[in-house]
């Protein structure tokens, strides 16, 4: 992870802070603070002050409220102590992850909130920015939903594409089984698939795109021999109705995919926000 913020700083920072090298002396120490300006979900904390120590490795990053936590328009979040140079390099870079994340654990949330005494699980996808996984995923924790595989050799997930190179959805799971002791869940669009997928004994089935009415006659037909997964186009009410039919999971694209992130400044210690 040190390589991948290294990364992020480089490239804010080009060839130097001009800015703020040119302003602000080499031994100037501060202090700053983070400021809520929209009301969510906390997350991306870990990272935030990773962003600070690569640039200073005496700063003091103290967090006023934790991942995980709900805030509101205000809110202190953190306040940051150490050489100014770095604080005020490292702002942006920062401020965007957190912002970032906060806004995906605030969309989790709602999708959480939104299923909550069903028993159903919100799982996040592969659906996250290349090179943000780790993070993009901690954010979901911190929403309080759940992690599906993290990559591709954690799980196998036998989709149509799969199922129609291998000549059938028995074969593919076989193949998948001469190679590997990872769990196995697969993608069916009928019932027909689902009762295949249940002769052959995998881990979990994803219902993907089917109707309500459908997803209910499943659940009804499997009566929690193997955990059922709804998936496609997912929306906040949409995974409530789902979720009321009894199914066990449900994965949502759109949290890692479509969240709006969570406005937030970092304020030289004395400033107030003018907005």
């Amino acid at each position: 992870m040190n390589i991948i913020i290294e990364d992020f700083i480089k490239e804010d920072r080009g060839d130097g802070d001009i800015t703020t090298d040119s302003i602000v002396p080499e031994e100037h120490s501060s202090k700053a603070v983070i400021v809520a300006k929209a009301n969510g979900v906390l997350a991306g904390h870990r990272y935030a002050k990773l962003v600070f120590a690569l640039l200073d490795k005496n700063i003091q990053y103290r967090e006023l409220k934790h991942d995980g936590d709900e805030i509101v328009r205000g809110d202190l979040l953190a306040d940051v102590t150490g050489k100014s140079r770095a604080i005020l390099t490292g702002e942006r870079v920062a401020l965007n992850i957190l912002q970032r994340l906060s806004g995906i654990a605030t969309l989790t949330k709602s999708f959480v909130d939104a299923v909550a005494g069903t028993g159903a699980t919100i799982l996040d996808t592969r659906k996250t920015t290349p090179g943000l996984r780790e993070m993009e995923k901690y954010a979901v924790t911190m929403g309080g939903g759940s992690n599906h595989r993290r990559d591709l050799s954690e799980m196998s997930l036998i989709k149509e594409n799969h199922i129609a190179i291998a000549g059938s959805l028995q074969e593919a799971v076989k193949r998948v089984r001469s190679q590997s002791r990872v769990p196995i869940e697969v993608e069916v669009k009928n019932m027909q698939e689902l009762q295949e997928a249940l002769a052959a004994g995998v881990d979990r089935i994803m219902l993907d795109n089917w109707n309500i009415a459908s997803i209910r006659d499943a659940v009804s037909f499997v009566n929690k021999r193997i955990p059922l997964e709804a998936s496609g186009n997912m929306t906040i009410e949409k995974a409530r109705e789902f979720a009321q039919t009894g199914i066990d999971f449900i994965s949502v694209g759109a949290i890692t995919h479509s969240f709006t992130s969570l406005d937030m400044t970092l304020l030289q210690e004395g400033l107030k926000d003018r907005t």
